[in-house]
């Protein structure tokens, strides 16, 4: 669609409204008179007043939508800027649903992590019920939603009062799974292909790990969480995560450590030794990530191994003991039918995990499924499925503690953490709420500073791919100072 912009440039924020409305269209930005199919946005900033206009032109007629607000009360350039960009979207959503456009479930929002803007409003000491009213007016949440953000915002200020100033998580990224799963974007590599990278890989983390404990013991900084991510982190073999390990209980003082957790995620690198490895270093959480419990959608995406398999390797778990347990479905799988989430939810309530995360497929562009147009259940099942999860999870004992949000996601819905009382994974909130600094090592770990005062925050990515994460860790090293100077001027 053709987009312009006047009185503003605020592309990024037109864009991911562009793409919550219109996900089949595609932003361009032509010069000259503005013509055709097309969005003209603009914004004013007069001294009392911010206001935003979106005039939408398409085959059916032209539609206008209007957003504003007072200046007063605004903060800063950096608060106003955020107002100022919140306007474009409402001005953008409101043009296209007095076109036709459906009302998306999350109305007007496109963030990752609508939590936050609930959150805030009860920490400006709004009452729930005020606070959730106002979310729905605002935003034009459904109530459904809406309600189950209140619930995680819950755990997220209950998070805020148990956190210091200088609390931080640490995020090791393991970049390799045994095969690459159809769905999957992320930056990882298949061990049949680069079993000869590990090695290199995990000595060149080794150099990330000291020069970021250099850090941390030079500021003070108290280390609260621990989480193995990737990729699938037991990829690795016994020793290689007892060294890998044990580096870190030498590096970090981790006597402030509330939770370690270790995504063991695909069953076929489970084994009793590995458990044990994780258990004797502290580690108290695991994953076992089946997504699904239908053997022909498991073949479908990739994976190798079975429903069977899932639930020996979760026994095993159980047999070394110690760990609380998270297991990830998602909604959306090609070849799955509601039917089909029907029955994996009932047999993995049956396996009784402490946490059970709900995603919903996300269609990437790098993943085999986008490549090669799979077909896959619509919005409407999608809708089903993930309603079937709130009611059966709620009616096991199960509330939800955490969600986001991401791009191309089966109709615009959400991801969500369910977890038992007294189970809740303290990163999830912290990554997901931007509660604290998150300290990322490994290929393609995204370090990000937060700024508890509201102020901007830092984020130092690390290079992707594994052969190139190896090549630049000189490099990725030295930009590890930046958390000095990051925290030396707050």
């Amino acid at each position: 669609m053709k987009l312009y912009l006047e009185g503003h440039e605020y592309k990024y924020a037109v864009e991911q409204m562009l793409l919550t409305l219109y996900p089949e269209e595609r932003p361009e930005y032509p010069a000259g008179r503005p013509e055709g199919k097309r969005m003209e946005i603009r914004l004013s900033e007069g001294e009392k007043r911010l206001t935003a206009s979106c005039l939408l032109v398409n085959e059916q007629g032209r539609f206008s939508g209007r957003a504003c607000a007072d200046r007063a009360g605004l903060g800063g350039a950096l608060e106003i800027e955020r107002k100022a960009q919140r306007l474009v979207k409402n001005a953008m959503y409101r043009a296209a649903l007095r076109a036709g456009r459906e009302k998306p479930v999350w109305g007007a929002l496109t963030g990752v992590r609508p939590g936050k803007l609930l959150s805030a409003f009860l920490e400006q000491g709004m009452s729930e019920k005020n606070a959730l009213e106002r979310f729905i007016r605002e935003f034009d949440v459904s109530r459904e939603r809406a309600e189950l953000c209140l619930d995680a915002s819950r755990c997220t200020l209950k998070a805020v009062e148990s956190l210091e100033e200088r609390d931080v998580c640490l995020y090791v990224g393991i970049p390799f799974c045994p095969t690459r799963c159809a769905y999957c974007s992320f930056v990882s590599q298949s061990v049949e292909k680069s079993m000869k990278l590990i090695p290199p890989f995990l000595e060149a983390l080794e150099q990330e790990l000291r020069a970021t404990a250099r850090q941390v013991r030079a500021l003070g900084l108290r280390v609260v969480s621990i989480y193995f991510g990737g990729g699938t982190p037991t990829t690795l073999s016994a020793p290689q995560l007892d060294r890998l390990c044990a580096l870190l209980a030498e590096e970090f003082d981790l006597s402030a450590l509330r939770e370690y957790t270790v995504e063991a995620g695909r069953p076929d690198t489970i084994t009793e030794e590995k458990l044990r490895v994780l258990k004797k270093h502290g580690v108290d959480r695991v994953s076992v990530n089946p997504q699904t419990m239908s053997d022909r959608v498991l073949e479908t995406i990739g994976r190798k191994h079975t429903a069977a398999d899932i639930e020996s390797a979760l026994a095993c778990v159980r047999r070394v003991g110690g760990f609380a347990v998270n297991m990830d479905l998602i909604a959306g799988l090609p070849a799955d039918s509601v039917e089909g989430f029907s029955e994996t939810l009932d047999r993995v309530l049956a396996l009784g995990p402490e946490n059970i995360t709900v995603h919903t497929l996300s269609l990437k562009k790098g993943s085999r499924i986008t490549l090669e147009g799979t077909d896959l259940p619509d919005a409407g099942a999608v809708g089903q499925m993930l309603d079937l999860a709130g009611q059966r999870l709620r009616a096991s004992g199960y509330g939800p503690y955490y969600l986001y949000r991401q791009k191309f996601m089966s109709g615009g819905f959400e991801n969500v953490g369910w977890t038992r009382p007294g189970y809740a994974n303290l990163y999830n909130i912290c990554i997901m709420e931007e509660l604290c600094s998150i300290l990322a090592l490994g290929g393609g770990g995204s370090t990000k500073l937060i700024r508890r005062d509201g102020g901007r925050n830092i984020r130092l990515m690390a290079p992707k791919y594994p052969l190139e994460y190896i090549q630049n860790i000189e490099k990725t090293c030295a930009e590890k100072e930046s958390i000095t100077a990051f925290y030396e001027t707050r």
